[in-house]
């Protein structure tokens, strides 16, 4: 675009001219940290992210998520097809819900963007099923142990997949994705796994 060539693209994490047709610049783009093909188990739940939330891949998470950079939702979902492993891109895409209120202030679940990002790569289906109730528990600088005490009420509206892959932005202790999974399982799911584009290292 012309647009581009006047004024290139910033690198989200450092500022610096971004790589072409990339939010990131090379040396960036350089210190993603992957972590390879093998799922953990957090609460009891498999789970598959490609890179570690720290760096760059956290700075593109917050853009995301706080800086309405909605854009990235694709290069995030580019990124999770590109390195997952071929068992975990099985069933319906079951996006992480929003608070309503959290969603008044922002228009937008980054989770159904990434779930929406990744439909359109890999034909999987996408099924926005699960709704969020009660008081807004916001995770993010919450404690460990606090948010291991759960994300709030999360209920499946209708009848969600036989097979259901969550996806979100970001996992932490995993206590937000054993909340949907035990939603999903409780209306009828019978196979559930969850893949997002970072992990907290070392969980």
């Amino acid at each position: 675009m012309i647009l581009d060539l006047l004024a290139p693209p910033l690198c989200w994490s450092c500022g610096a001219p971004a790589a072409r047709d990339g939010p990131l610049c090379r040396v960036c783009r350089r210190a993603l940290r992957f972590l390879g093909p093998a799922p953990v188990v957090l609460c009891g739940l498999e789970v598959w992210a490609p890179l570690a939330y720290d760096g760059p891949a956290g700075d593109l998470v917050r853009a995301l998520k706080f800086h309405g950079a909605t854009r990235l939702a694709r290069a995030m979902a580019a990124l999770i097809v590109a390195n997952a492993p071929g068992t975990m891109l099985a069933g319906d895409l079951v996006p992480v819900p929003l608070h309503p209120a959290r969603r008044r202030a922002r228009p937008f679940n980054q989770a159904a963007l990434i779930g929406s990002a990744i439909s359109g790569r890999t034909g999987l289906a996408l099924a926005d099923c699960l709704r969020r109730a009660g008081p807004d528990r916001r995770q993010v600088g919450r404690g460990r142990a606090a948010r291991l005490t759960g994300p709030g009420a999360i209920k499946a509206a209708g009848r969600p997949p036989p097979t259901a892959l969550l996806v979100d932005d970001v996992v932490t202790t995993g206590a937000t994705l054993a909340a949907c999974a035990g939603a999903l399982r409780e209306a009828g799911s019978e196979r559930i796994r969850a893949i997002a584009f970072a992990r907290t290292a070392g969980r």
